[in-house]
């Protein structure tokens, strides 16, 4: 008899194991997924169009929060974990849980779940989120197409909308992102690289994502979200360290694996953090993963009119998911604050509405900023009517995009950037090695 499986993740990692590992397998049956730290992404199906012969009516998707009545009602044999940016203690957590209602608990197969491309693959990781994989993406695109190199970047997943018309997604135009129903999350990961010229693909079926990317490319960028390991083998693994937040490469999951395994690691931010958080995170790499090349890079500002913030009381909107579920107690925005002499960062939760203001019940440590959070169209509205609620003398947008694109802003703003800028070659070296 074919054992019972719930998967447990968050709209991403849990569908590649699926079709990785679990579907058209007689062995299993997965009777459910489970969705947690992304909004509105429970309560649907995995569609029977893309999950294979065995599921004729697609899977169901539930609150993580029914994981044990679940596993009680469907007789569950085994329980897999499959989402990323949590602490050891948290997985542990879960393993408990699971085992205390008569489950097996494992963890997804990092193997397993890499498939290999006939183009070279460069994989850009991390150990936490907001560590600046998406500069780091943008600055080796940058380079193959000095070399001119056709480059596709595969994001990872989002898919947060009808998964049947996401199993691939192609972004050439920034139309395509009205087309595809684009969150603020999605256009942030994808927008400046179509900015730069490249093409970006994303969706939830990336064994046909990468049949189709290869068909266009001479290299292929895998983007990460999170501190997700590679959904494909790289000939590059790159993984981007977080001074801010030193020890975290010890300690998430499962970006451990991404610290242990790259080729190269990525010290970023080291313009902003002290200089012993900078060698302690150098000491670890040495001791965790010796053959390393370890590079140095700051997180370059882009400041237009840095006179404006003088003595101004500064509300910052900064990247969501960095400053929730990343534990990020500060972005560019709060940077280019304190920096350039804001009189006052103000603290937008007196006046959070709706959405907004539930995304600060449920991270209460976000402090004195405002988490750019838009999974839906009553979440981007409920953002645009907290940022102009809000006291303040300015806004400095520091997302990825520009947020005047999707809301309207009734006072004066400004638009933080942020860049990779690496010490030395090495970066550059180990790209062109992949050739």
């Amino acid at each position: 008899m074919s054992k019972k499986v719930i998967i447990m993740g968050a709209a991403g990692r849990d569908f590649h194991l699926f079709n990785c590992s679990y579907r058209d397998n007689p062995d299993f049956e997965v009777v459910a997924f489970t969705a947690t730290q992304i909004p509105h992404i429970d309560e649907r199906r995995y569609p029977a169009s893309i999950a294979g012969s065995q599921y004729p009516d697609g899977i169901p998707v539930h609150d993580e929060q029914e994981l044990e009545e679940l596993i009680k009602r469907y007789d569950v044999d085994n329980v897999v974990f499959a989402y990323s940016d949590i602490s050891a203690a948290y997985v542990d957590a879960q393993r408990r849980r699971v085992e205390a209602a008569g489950a097996t608990f494992a963890t997804f197969d990092v193997d397993a779940t890499m498939l290999q491309s006939t183009k070279p693959v460069i994989a850009i990781t991390a150990v936490r989120t907001g560590c600046g994989k998406s500069p780091t993406s943008r600055r080796v695109a940058q380079i193959l197409r000095d070399m001119g190199k056709r480059t596709i970047v595969v994001r990872h997943p989002m898919p947060y909308g009808n998964l049947s018309k996401q199993a691939v997604q192609r972004f050439a135009t920034p139309a395509d992102l009205d087309l595809h129903e684009c969150t603020i999350e999605e256009r942030e990961e994808y927008e400046p690289h179509l900015q730069n010229g490249v093409i970006v693909y994303a969706g939830v079926d990336y064994a046909a994502i990468l049949a189709q990317a290869e068909a266009e490319a001479d290299v292929i960028i895998w983007d990460g979200g999170n501190n997700d390991t590679p959904f494909y083998r790289p000939d590059l693994w790159i993984v981007v360290a977080d001074p801010h937040r030193v020890g975290d490469e010890l300690d998430y999951f499962p970006g451990t694996v991404n610290f242990e395994r790259a080729h190269l690691i990525i010290i970023n931010k080291i313009d902003s953090a002290d200089a012993a958080s900078v060698a302690e995170l150098e000491r670890n790499a040495g001791r965790v993963n010796p053959k390393a090349v370890v590079v140095r890079a700051k997180s370059a500002l882009d400041v237009p009119n840095p006179e404006v913030i003088e003595g101004a009381r500064v509300l910052a909107v900064e990247d969501g998911p960095t400053t929730t579920h990343g534990n990020m107690p500060f972005g560019a925005g709060v940077l280019a604050a304190r920096q350039n002499g804001a009189a006052e960062i103000v603290d937008p939760r007196p006046w959070a509405v709706g959405e907004i203001a539930a995304t600060f019940e449920r991270y209460p440590d976000t402090g004195a900023l405002l988490p750019a959070m838009g999974y839906g169209e009553k979440q981007i509205r409920d953002l645009e009517a907290t940022v102009n609620a809000v006291d303040c003398d300015l806004v400095l947008i520091a997302t990825p995009i520009d947020l005047t694109h999707l809301m309207s802003i009734d006072k004066p703003h400004m638009r933080i950037g942020y860049r990779l800028e690496e010490e030395g070659d090495a970066l550059e070296n180990a790209v062109t090695r992949v050739f």
